[in-house]
């Protein structure tokens, strides 16, 4: 997934606006007498090749790193303003290595992006299935296993260049999303080329998300009438993730979504009754889910990222189905 990964299309917010319609209702807000941010979400184009879609914009923010989380979902990013500069690691992402591109495309992760913050940037940042890849981005999601960032020129194309430079031109966030809805739709509509997912890949995708990640690869295994071996082959091979994986990256999805639930409701997260419900074995497995894929514990997590979460920087479609 990309450098934000989906967990936080807009990056860092003091508020929000939000657009289930893509029309422009929402609001935008300042933090102090100086910095501006604004978030758009739009509803996402019918199929389900695009699980959300949001736009972004903030102004006069004090340059900081974000940490992006890795989700169930493929990440792509339009910036419309300067590149999105992102790392492995702090050390990376400010420093020469740094990877920057103003076309982001990222694959499937198991470990936290670092995403430099500028004082200003826009954009728009679409979560799209993992199996929605052929049909979207002309390979499968296996091609993009890993790589937190993608040049979105080396995977789309020329064309998506042009497509950025509209976007920038245009000033309204519905005109914006409606001309990228009909590049994307432009793009399905061209995907035989790309092959097709296996029907048994897309079932079992189902019944993970179903089961929202808490499923055994034995059941998920005589659901499709596969081996548990030949059903990990085949799923890797298309998502770049073993079943095992993605229920992981599901099931701590749908935790993450409780834990943000809970703070904008200025509620304490309750670990222990989330990693019930989310299906963890307890609440140590929640904790352990909760390092690996951010780099922190829950607590650490929810401190450093509790204005963000505030102000709906998170609320960008993880609750939807996966």
């Amino acid at each position: 997934m990309g450098p934000t990964a989906t967990d936080s299309a807009a990056t860092a917010s003091d508020t929000a606006s939000r657009d289930g319609d893509t029309s422009k209702d929402g609001h935008t807000s300042s933090d102090g007498d100086t910095a501006s941010r604004e978030f758009v979400r739009a509803a996402p184009p019918p199929g389900g090749l695009v699980v959300s879609a949001v736009g972004y914009r903030t102004r006069g923010r004090r340059p900081a790193l974000h940490r992006g989380l890795p989700s169930p979902y493929l990440t792509l990013i339009f910036s419309l303003d300067g590149p999105v500069t992102t790392g492995r690691s702090p050390a990376q992402a400010t420093g020469p290595d740094a990877v920057r591109t103003d076309i982001v495309v990222g694959g499937l992760h198991q470990s936290p992006a670092y995403v430099v913050q500028p004082e200003h940037e826009a954009g728009i940042q679409l979560a799209v299935h993992p199996l929605a890849a052929r049909a979207l981005l002309g390979l499968p999601a296996a091609e993009l296993a890993g790589q937190l960032v993608t040049d979105g020129t080396d995977v789309l194309g020329r064309l998506a260049a042009d497509v950025r430079e509209r976007l920038c031109e245009q000033d309204d966030w519905r005109d914006r999303f409606a001309f990228l809805n009909a590049y994307l739709a432009r793009r399905a509509a061209d995907a035989e080329r790309a092959g097709a997912v296996r029907p048994e890949v897309g079932e079992a995708w189902a019944w993970l998300a179903r089961h929202r990640g808490a499923g055994t690869l034995r059941g998920l295994s005589a659901h499709v009438a596969l081996s548990e071996r030949r059903l990990s082959a085949l799923f890797r091979a298309e998502t770049g993730v073993t079943p095992k994986q993605a229920a992981r990256l599901i099931r701590f999805q749908h935790a993450k979504a409780a834990v943000v639930r809970a703070v904008v409701a200025d509620v304490r997260p309750d670990l222990a009754r989330i990693a019930a419900d989310c299906g963890y074995y307890d609440h140590s497995h929640l904790v352990r889910d909760f390092r690996q894929y951010t780099g922190a514990s829950p607590s650490a997590w929810v401190a450093e990222e509790c204005r963000n979460i505030q102000a709906g920087g998170h609320a960008n479609g993880e609750d939807w189905d996966t």
